[in-house]
């Protein structure tokens, strides 16, 4: 083909066609222009497909991690409904008068912390290739929402309950059992003479403040995933 239009080049300088030979070489250019966008073109589709195979794979990924992410979430709010109600109990002057075993058994429900790490590689890689990758901006802001805000607040929740069970509630525990381990408070001979201490209330009642803030931020979360879920495109999964 290269050699076509040299020879008729060639032929029409021979000729001394000049007026021909300009038109012929205002056409080769335009030809030129059109194969380099025509080029360019292709290129940004190519593009543009792997942008949108990524986008497909990392949005798969994030999905799946954030339905972990929930699961985990659902079974902590559990544990911290129960925390915080029976906090209330034995906050409530009525239940002072039950029997050890009672106090003993809600106590337990009290005395622990859980912990949260979310799943945040598929969306550190996401940042990576940058956030524009994922076309749909409400869907955007509403990742940034929950890994950059919501878990960071959750996350701060459950570490004021951890801090409250390693450095208040268990250098009490341990003042009150011989042989402390975990749930040992119900081996504990005096509960009248635990309770009766200042510091217990004291802690007791910050402990179910911060367990209601807990159980706060833990919807506000769960509530930000479901949002973000809601907004995943509905072919994720397919094959296409």
């Amino acid at each position: 083909m290269i050699k076509f239009f040299r020879h008729i080049r060639q032929r029409l300088l021979i000729e001394n066609r000049f007026s021909k030979y300009s038109l012929y070489a205002i056409g080769e250019i335009i030809l030129v222009v059109i194969g380099i966008l025509i080029a360019l073109q292709i290129n940004n589709w190519n593009e543009e497909r792997k942008n949108n195979a990524f986008e497909k794979e990392i949005l798969s990924q994030i999905q799946e991690n954030l339905i972990q992410d929930r699961t985990n979430l659902i079974n902590i709010n559990i544990w911290q409904q129960r925390a915080f109600e029976a906090s209330e109990k034995l906050v409530s002057d009525s239940l002072r008068a039950k029997n050890k075993d009672s106090v003993s058994l809600w106590l337990g429900e009290v005395v622990h912390f859980s912990r949260f790490q979310s799943l945040t590689n598929s969306y550190e890689a996401l940042k990576s290739a940058g956030l524009q990758t994922v076309k749909n901006k409400e869907l955007r802001n509403s990742l940034g929402i929950y890994y950059d805000d919501k878990v960071n607040h959750v996350n701060k929740a459950l570490s004021d309950i951890e801090y409250a069970f390693n450095y208040q509630w268990l250098p009490l525990m341990e003042a009150h059992a011989s042989h402390f381990e975990f749930r040992k408070i119900l081996e504990v001979e005096d509960m009248q003479r635990f309770f009766a201490e200042t510091n217990v209330w004291r802690i007791l009642m910050l402990n179910r403040d911060n367990i209601r803030a807990s159980i706060a931020n833990l919807q506000n979360t769960l509530d930000a995933i479901n949002v973000t879920l809601s907004l995943m495109p509905e072919n994720l999964n397919s094959s296409e």
